[in-house]
């Protein structure tokens, strides 16, 4: 079976099972007592705090065990917000940050707060100049993830940490998906992430304050972690996370480069052996095991069943594969193709093997999933012979794409094709179709139901 879904969850790693194990049988009792098994519990604790610490770069007493990595980042959050409530209320934030720092943004506007989206280019990065921009004076806290968790972009943290830096601003860094291979570089002030991501088990996070850093609790506060992770710790999986996070780091290295050219193979041979196949993510400036890519006319959830079918396991930011029906943020915020969007992200120890047989199995899958929403346009003429309408009312993407593409050749070059779709990721996946496929996207219209897409043919 290929698991080529790690950037969602790692398999646990031997060190973490073995530490998980061990420690089962020497930290169930409670650190805060005195007697001699509280004690040896709290020799644990402290001895993982010290670990994660080193390993993370900062000072034990700057590291919180949270109960996950979005606790760390809803706790992070809320407490520089909280500590710094004088200076003002305006939070910054990148548009393809993980969900849970844009829920958390989403409490903090509906509390009054205010909040500003930094815009990413096309690979999905964003700018150092662009966080400069959105600093006001009211600027309390600044975040941006080290790395995207769909695409696999890096951010320039170190750079746009500088920036925070010389405004008094304190940046929080969303790491949970680069922690695993090495350390976040940057003056930043807070950081957090999440063990399931490098191969601890589920249910700890890691939330960083650095010194310095105005803090405060929201909630009620417990006298655990320093008030900032109420609750009993749970020491075995704590002990397993810091333990595998070593682990992973030693083996670091060397596993990225393996991975990177297996990376690189997908990325290359997948437009080779698909057509009208759309990679996204910057080409170089991105983790190991990450590669994202989008096929024009195919519904990615049938994409996902038939590769698991065929023995892969991978993920998607289609807007058929979630609950909303509406297109990853991620992608929106790109402006490329959302529909048949798959990512692939391998875990380490990935062999090349299995690589080979991906590619082998992808074509077919997609060819098949194509030839099932192979549906005839529902074409008619305007006034003029240069003007074609396509109604796809109803109808879910892909499927105002692939009728778009089976009728722009039947209008002159100059001609207009107006799709009519009251499907929201029509308004992404037309213009990244234009872009693709060397037309005009001209821009949109109301219309008496729906919303009506104009393309320009150019050719």
């Amino acid at each position: 079976m290929g698991y080529f879904d790690a950037a969602s969850s790692v398999p646990l790693h031997p060190v973490a099972r073995q530490a998980l194990q061990a420690s089962l049988d020497e930290g169930w009792a409670d650190p805060a007592r005195l007697h001699r098994e509280g004690r040896r519990a709290r020799l644990l604790l402290d001895a993982a705090r010290e670990a994660a610490a080193e390993t993370v770069g900062c000072r034990p007493d700057e590291l919180t065990f949270t109960t996950s990595g979005t606790r760390a980042v809803h706790t992070g959050v809320a407490g520089v917000l909280g500590g710094r409530r004088r200076v003002g209320r305006h939070l910054i934030v990148s548009a393809v940050e993980h969900s849970c720092v844009l829920h958390a943004a989403d409490a903090h506007e509906a509390a009054g707060g205010s909040v500003s989206q930094v815009a990413v280019d096309r690979a999905g990065a964003v700018t150092a100049d662009a966080y400069r921009e959105a600093l006001r004076p009211d600027t309390a806290l600044a975040c941006l993830q080290s790395a995207n968790h769909e695409v696999g972009t890096e951010q320039p943290v170190a750079e746009v940490a500088a920036v925070c830096r010389e405004a008094g601003v304190p940046l929080l860094v969303d790491a949970a998906q680069s922690l695993g291979w090495g350390r976040v570089e940057g003056d930043w002030s807070v950081l957090t992430g999440s063990a399931h991501k490098w191969g601890g088990p589920s249910g700890v996070g890691l939330l960083v304050v650095r010194k310095g850093v105005r803090f405060a609790t929201q909630g009620p506060v417990d006298e655990r972690e320093s008030g900032r992770a109420p609750g009993f710790e749970n020491i075995p999986a704590i002990v397993a996370a810091a333990a595998s996070l070593r682990a992973v780091r030693a083996e670091a290295a060397q596993e990225a480069v393996r991975l990177r050219e297996l990376t690189e193979r997908i990325r290359a041979r997948v437009p080779e052996l698909v057509p009208d196949v759309e990679v996204v993510g910057d080409p170089v400036r991105r983790l190991p095991g990450i590669v994202t890519f989008s096929c024009l006319y195919v519904d990615g959830e049938t994409l996902l069943h038939e590769l698991d079918r065929a023995g892969f396991s991978v993920s998607s930011g289609s807007s058929c594969t979630s609950s909303t029906l509406t297109p990853s943020h991620v992608l929106r915020a790109m402006g490329v193709l959302s529909e048949g969007n798959i990512r692939v992200s391998l875990p380490p120890g990935t062999d090349a093997e299995e690589v080979e047989r991906f590619l082998q199995v992808l074509p077919g899958a997609v060819a098949g999933v194509r030839e099932k929403l192979d549906a005839p346009a529902s074409v008619a003429r305007e006034d003029g012979d240069d003007v074609l309408v396509v109604d796809s009312l109803g109808k879910r993407c892909p499927i105002p794409v692939i009728e778009l593409a089976k009728v722009i050749g039947q209008v002159p070059v100059g001609g207009l094709v107006r799709v009519l779709s009251d499907d929201e990721a029509a308004r992404l996946d037309i213009p990244a179709w234009c872009e693709m496929r060397g037309q005009e996207y001209v821009g949109e219209e109301p219309a008496e139901r729906g919303t009506a897409y104009l393309v320009r043919r150019l050719g």
